[in-house]
């Protein structure tokens, strides 16, 4: 299954971001085991590529692996050493462009329709809307009519009830962090993180 596919079927990008690599690894574990394929391992977080080796040494090959914030060339080459075998970008520059080089599947971040447009002709696998707060379902809906066939991701501020407002405007999936995610991997609570996992796959699948 290509990334394209994966985003329209599960619909959520969870994103983990924590303080604590143990806490994090295994916040990422119970998001897999909680049925949420599609997981983003953010570079700003401790630790991240140990993350990222761990977790791809337990799940095996097929489990989508992402690194986020990845900025540079050198990110991207890190993180695919890592094994991320998903690059996801706070908007365009090096790390993107060496991403989309070494054939990586990418989640590429954007605002305007410029950058649309320049990261469309890369070749990218889909666009994140970042930050998605700033406009809202509506700047999705705006920025679709020029570009109705490409897969949209909005990011940011995105809790359950905004995910559903998301997927009325168009979006293809979501990326959640925090309203997912909460304190987990920063050391707290794994039940929680698990009922508002069910909770968003429930939105998901409607």
């Amino acid at each position: 299954m290509d990334l394209s596919t994966a985003l329209r079927a599960e619909r959520l990008v969870a994103i983990v971001r924590g303080r604590d690599a143990e806490a994090s690894f295994r916040t990422v574990m119970a998001l897999a085991e909680a049925g949420l394929p599609l997981i983003e391992i953010s570079l700003s977080g401790k630790d991240a590529l140990t993350v990222i080796r761990r977790a791809r040494a337990e799940l095996g090959d097929a489990a989508w692996l992402g690194a986020g914030t990845i900025l540079t060339a050198a990110d991207a080459r890190r993180a695919a050493e890592a094994g991320a075998n998903l690059i996801v970008t706070p908007g365009l520059g090096a790390g993107l462009e060496e991403s989309v080089r070494q054939g990586l599947p990418t989640l590429a971040g954007v605002m305007t329709p410029s950058e649309v447009i320049a990261a469309d002709a890369l070749g990218v696998s889909a666009l994140k809307l970042f930050p998605a707060s700033v406009g809202g379902p509506a700047y999705l809906r705006a920025l679709r009519a020029p570009f109705p066939e490409l897969p949209f991701v909005p990011v940011g501020g995105v809790d359950a009830a905004a995910a559903e407002a998301y997927f009325a405007a168009g979006a293809v999936a979501v990326g959640v962090g925090s309203p997912l995610v909460g304190d987990a991997a920063d050391g707290g609570d794994l039940d929680g993180l698990r009922k508002r996992a069910a909770e968003f796959r429930a939105v998901c699948a409607r």
